[in-house]
């Protein structure tokens, strides 16, 4: 065969041939955060504490820097062990609960404390019950799995007792009993509630009738401002097996640290390590979290949440000076995002082009609910990284761009 002839053959090759069936739409060219983002789980800049940081890096490099020569560092593959002292002895004094170390299992940020559980409990067609307003992120996931999401009813507590028992015997009395009961009960995303604590022991009392596990979320629990933090889900659960605890130093350290972790019994985080085949998540930002944390993590979570505090009075203030009564919410109880409520004539994804042509991202809210039709009224602003002027100046211009009575 000619040379020419077999170089334009390879020139006709084209890889997109050979991707699996079923891929999500690819992304599009990235153009940068625009001038008023309101989207995504960004926090606030200015509070990164850089200096903070750079001096546990320095630190934890000279003094151990050479166990990087190791997979998990020579240690647990549960991961840092400074860090898994550190989560247990935050939980006990923050939330009043208790966790011994080796019930704890570093992740690589909470998506991928996600993943672990759905790929440890879930299989097609499994019945899952989720709040009826919650994280997008795992929305997507759970379509991804081709499993069956029931939304159940949210009020200004949390997930509302009676219709969660609904969902429970309708999937019992189907033979498919729901796998887990996912939440977010301490600063709800979107919602911004904090779940109190009558309602988390009526919620495990209900959930005891049921062979369903309760896959708790806290990620941004320790950003509440608005009420006192109760204790965990997973604290108040007599059974101590049903369920399995989320959270995450995304939210309140930075997000782009990627550093999470689950909490389960040591039996149940066994099972999942066999599932967690990364060969370890990265174990310098878990030396320079633990090392900074240690010293500082108390007073830099105060400091933050003060901010975001203020933030969400800025933006409230805005909403209403510029929508007026065109539009309802609650005043979140901690976190980094307000949940609007328009009119039902209203799909808030109709003004999103019309938005991103004037530098404005906000997450429409048919994405963070189950219900899509039931969400498109709504929508989640993320006050977190915009600063206080820009969130005035944002929501004006959302305002003149969606020009509702």
């Amino acid at each position: 065969m000619p040379i020419h002839k077999f170089l334009g053959d390879a020139l006709t090759f084209e890889i997109g041939k050979l991707y699996r069936e079923g891929l999500p739409p690819a992304e599009g060219p990235w153009s940068g955060i625009p001038e008023f983002s309101f989207v995504g789980g960004n926090n606030d800049e200015a509070n990164v504490p850089v200096a903070g940081l750079s001096e546990a890096a320095t630190r934890v490099l000279q003094r151990a820097g050479r166990k990087l020569a190791v997979y998990n560092l020579g240690g647990s593959p549960l991961g840092h062990e400074d860090l898994r002292n550190f989560v247990c002895n935050k939980l006990g004094i923050r939330a009043e609960t208790n966790v011994e170390p080796d019930q704890v299992l570093v992740t690589s940020g909470s998506l991928q404390a996600l993943d672990l559980v759905n790929d440890l409990l879930l299989s097609p067609g499994d019945n899952v019950i989720v709040e009826e307003a919650t994280y997008g992120g795992m929305l997507s996931r759970l379509k991804r799995l081709g499993v069956v999401v029931h939304g159940v009813r949210l009020d200004e507590h949390g997930v509302c007792p009676d219709h969660l028992r609904e969902l429970l015997e309708q999937c019992t009395n189907a033979g498919a009993p729901a796998k887990y009961l996912y939440t977010i009960p301490t600063v709800q995303n979107p919602t911004g509630s904090c779940m109190p604590r009558e309602r988390r022991h009526e919620i495990l009392e209900i959930m005891g009738d049921h062979e369903t596990a309760i896959f708790e979320d806290d990620c941004y629990a320790d950003l509440l401002w608005g009420c006192p933090r109760p204790p965990t889900l997973w604290e108040l659960d007599e059974s101590e097996t049903r369920v399995i605890y989320c959270g995450s130093f995304s939210k309140s350290i930075a997000p782009a640290l990627r550093v999470g972790y689950l909490v389960a019994d040591s039996s149940v985080l066994q099972q999942i390590l066999s599932l967690k085949i990364d060969a370890g998540s990265g174990a310098l930002e878990q030396m320079v979290v633990a090392e900074y944390a240690a010293s500082h993590f108390d007073d830099h979570a105060e400091q933050l949440t003060s901010v975001l505090h203020r933030k969400a009075q800025v933006m409230a203030e805005a909403v209403r000076q510029y929508f007026g009564d065109s539009v309802e919410f609650e005043m979140p109880q901690g976190g980094i995002f307000m949940w609007l409520v328009f009119a039902d004539d209203v799909d808030t994804a109709v003004f999103a082009n019309k938005a991103a042509g004037s530098g404005i991202e906000f997450n429409a809210g048919a994405g963070w609910s189950v219900d899509p039709q039931w969400g498109a009224n709504k929508m989640r602003l993320c006050f977190g990284n915009p600063t206080e002027e820009v969130i005035e100046e944002g929501v004006r211009r959302l305002s003149e761009i969606m020009d509702l009575p």
